[in-house]
């Protein structure tokens, strides 16, 4: 159905006139009883006069302002003249206190006032007539062509010319859901349509009326790729549906067109499918067709006939070469088996990196570069000489693959940040983008001077000195990389699994040529892998090369920068993963003093104890040691948590609800003055004390402890805790600060605590997390502990007259 042009810019507008509309106002029905219509009118000085809905509308010769309660039989006042106003645009009239405007069309509210809309894919007549009456009721304008004016194209499905104007200069392409649920609203004064929330909610979805058949892929993505469909307003079907208005194909697994059930269909390549996606709009397919594409792999000299993608597949050429195409693969649909192909749709949980320097490269299969080389036959070629050809290879794939990150991925991310179409924002892009750089400028010019030397090769060239020259750079460069290279991964999992056009934009990527169908993730991975690669070609070139050769020194000396850097980011790494830890544990504690987190201090080790005495948090309490470089925080086990636990879904509600650890002290390593070993017994095990006293305190304490973790090694802990009271205070005799007593000093009656109910509270304990009450029966800390302390008041006491 054609739509005509408002005949004027100011039809239905809500342009002030410069006379009035009328020389009285008529309240009409129901609205008659509405004392806030009533008063509106009155507000305007007109008279006004009350009529029913049935009243004779030819004795009003005058122009009048009728306010109708809706518009269903209004024909007749407005061919007498007369303006039509619905009682909520009255109530925005006065409330705004404007006069009323001179109007043609009938206006009940201002919900879209000032909008230009345009419609296209509607082909039933009586629904696009009530959809253009509703937009003028509404104060909006209608325009036939998709003009600069426009601000809205209201489509009935995706596709089209004024579909694709609009996709192409940001136009929003409503549903008509969008009109009907701006006319329910129509009561409410001061609706607005364009509210961004409304807009969103009744944007035309991506695939909204495609039928679409996917070709070729591998069960999973495609089940995957029929999921994402869906959830953009698609339809998947399969090749014989005569209604089916695209195919998907995998163009890496396709030679042939498979068969269609209408010659209007669009079959396309698969990177269609996800640019739609990223770009939220189903985009033209001419630029996306495997026809081309085929074509392209049969003659790739072959210059592109581009009056073809004004034609389409409707055109005599097109169903020629399409006929032609597809006489080869008649079995294309059957033929394809998805268990033939492992590709994976995602790139979650693809990747699990421990060591991550253990990782070696092989020259890469998909992304080839040319290397300049001699005209002579490889095989005439001497051996150091083939591996170092081995090594430029390499080195140049891996640039291409740092290129491919840095164009490909990064620099159209960092055009889109900071504006309405962006994918990542700006903290994004550094957690996963930021790091890169150095690498890739390092290698690119390392990689030109390789090349020089291969240019104009010579034995007695210096391969080692290219990386000597550079060992500086790699040490700055790769250590934050690899070091952060778990967060980076978490991020980009995250942004991938919750941002869908960040997803499509990934899944577009994928489809190109330069990343070789390979995933972010695996390209990332790379300069992880790269040193441990260069380290064994230049051990191989080092072993070809004679002692006698000037290169034999230099590359050894390369080889251990190399080493070296590698074992500066090992280090590096175990040192940034342990400040990490910190933060983790801070946030696992409540009321965790600040100052806990510190970027001199580092994460040791974890110990989970019970506490015998009660002096620090209680007898019984179930308590968790985190030894750090300088300091140890004590903390207790959350036990509310686990008592009342009824199902394993609500334990995790009630987990996810608080922390995990209270807070209970911050002991300084220098306040802590013995740590005592209590000597194993049938009924005595895993049993330690702490002598602790600051400057502020006159008198020691005692804190005694017995160890529940069944991991923990009782004497390897509390090694490990002197060592780092021994490094805190500047000692190297640590053994000084380990003393042994037996449980009778400490006055245990180790005929209350038997092996049966000690093992019973420690099970219950390490179960439960709870309280085991007074399981454990100990005394204060009695005399003959004082005294048999007294004689380790200082640490420089040898710890062999104690015993």
């Amino acid at each position: 159905m054609e739509v005509e042009d408002d005949n004027t810019a100011d039809d239905n507008s809500s342009t002030i006139s410069s006379l009035a509309a009328g020389k009285q106002i008529c309240i009409v029905g129901e609205c008659t009883l509405n004392k806030r219509i009533i008063e509106a009118a009155n507000s305007f000085g007109l008279p006004v006069v009350f009529e029913t809905l049935d009243a004779d509308w030819q004795k009003y010769d005058s122009p009048t302002v009728f306010v109708l309660p809706e518009f269903r039989d209004c024909e007749k006042i407005s061919k007498l003249g007369h303006s039509i106003f619905g009682p909520t645009a009255l109530l925005e009239l006065a409330e705004k206190k404007v006069p009323i405007p001179s109007i043609k069309r009938p206006l009940y509210s201002h919900a879209m006032d000032g909008l230009v809309v345009c419609f296209t894919g509607f082909r039933e007549k009586s629904t696009l007539a009530k959809l253009m009456a509703l937009v003028h009721n509404m104060g909006g304008h209608i325009r036939r062509e998709m003009v600069s004016r426009v601000t809205h194209l209201i489509a009935h499905c995706c596709g089209g010319e004024k579909y694709q104007y609009a996709l192409t200069f940001r136009v929003a392409i409503m549903n008509e859901s969008w009109v009907h649920f701006a006319w329910s609203n129509r009561h409410t004064p001061f609706f607005s349509a364009t509210a961004p929330e409304i807009v969103n909610e009744h944007k035309l979805q991506v695939f909204s009326g495609a039928r679409i058949c996917f070709v070729g892929f591998p069960e999973e993505e495609k089940n995957h790729m029929i999921e994402i469909l869906e959830q953009n307003g698609g339809e998947p079907t399969d090749l014989n549906d005569s209604n089916c208005t695209h195919i998907v194909v995998d163009e890496s697994r396709m030679d042939c067109l498979p068969p269609a059930a209408s010659f209007r269909v669009h079959i396309v390549k698969a990177e269609w499918f996800w640019a739609s996606v990223q770009n939220e709009g189903c985009v033209d397919e001419k630029e996306y067709l495997l026809e081309d594409h085929l074509e392209n792999l049969t003659s790739p000299c072959a210059t592109p006939n581009m009056s073809g993608l004004n034609t389409g597949s409707s055109s005599k050429r097109g169903a020629r070469k399409r006929k032609r195409l597809r006489d080869c693969l008649v079995q294309t649909k059957d033929a394809l088996s998805p268990t033939q192909y492992k590709r994976r749709s995602s790139i979650s949980g693809r990747l699990s990196c421990g060591s991550l320097l253990d990782y070696t490269a092989s020259p890469d299969s998909h992304l080839h570069d040319e290397v300049e080389s001699s005209e002579t036959p490889r095989k005439n070629l001497s051996a150091r000489h083939q591996v170092f050809l081995e090594l430029v290879q390499t080195e140049s794939n891996y640039v291409n693959i740092l290129n491919t990150i840095m164009t490909l991925f990064k620099s159209p991310l960092e055009t889109l940040a900071d504006s309405e179409n962006e994918l990542l924002n700006q903290t994004e892009l550094k957690i996963i983008f930021g790091h890169l750089p150095p690498i890739h400028h390092t290698h690119t010019v390392m990689l030109e001077e390789l090349r020089q030397l291969a240019s104009c090769w010579k034995e007695e060239s210096s391969v080692g000195n290219v990386f000597l020259k550079y060992s500086s750079e790699l040490m700055k460069a790769y250590p934050p990389f690899i070091n952060y290279f778990e967060n980076m991964r978490e991020m980009l999992l995250k942004c991938d699994q919750t941002k869908p056009r960040f997803h499509a934009f990934l899944k577009v990527c994928q489809t190109k040529p330069e990343c070789g169908r390979q995933t972010l993730v695996e390209l990332l991975i790379r300069p992880v892998q790269r040193l441990p690669s260069i380290s064994l070609l230049l051990t191989d070139i080092l072993k070809h090369t004679s002692k006698s050769n000037p290169d034999h020194c230099a590359l050894e000396a390369a080889l251990a920068s190399i080493r070296e850097v590698m074992t500066h980011i090992n280090e590096d790494k175990r040192r940034t993963e342990s400040q990490l830890a910190v933060f983790d544990i801070f946030n696992d504690i409540e009321n965790c003093p600040p100052h806990l987190v510190s970027s001199h201090r580092s994460f040791i080790s974890r110990c989970d104890v019970v506490e015998l005495s009660d002096s620090l948090s209680g007898r019984g309490d179930s308590l968790a040691f985190f030894l750090f470089s300088d300091i140890v925080e004590v903390c207790k086990k959350r036990s509310k948590a686990f008592n009342t636990l009824k199902s394993p879904k609500e334990a995790g509600v009630k987990m996810n609800s608080g922390k995990m650890f209270k807070h209970v002290k911050l002991m300084h390593l220098s306040t802590l003055k013995r740590v005592i070993d209590i000597n194993e017994t049938d009924d005595c095990r895993k049993v330690f004390a702490l002598m602790c006293r600051n400057n502020q305190e006159l008198k020691e304490k005692l804190y005694s402890f017995a160890i529940t973790d069944d991991s923990v090694d009782k004497m390897m802990f509390l090694r490990t805790l002197c060592r780092q009271m021994a490094n805190t205070v500047c000692r190297a005799d640590a053994e000084n600060f380990l003393a042994s007593l037996d449980p009778e000093q400490l006055d245990i009656e180790t005929s209350d605590v038997s092996t049966g109910t000690l093992s019973k509270a420690f099970k219950f304990a390490s179960r439960t997390r709870i309280k085991v009450g007074r399981a454990f029966s100990f005394n204060k800390t009695p005399s003959r502990l004082k005294r048999a302390m007294s004689t380790m008041m200082s640490p420089f006491v040898d710890s062999s007259q104690l015993s």
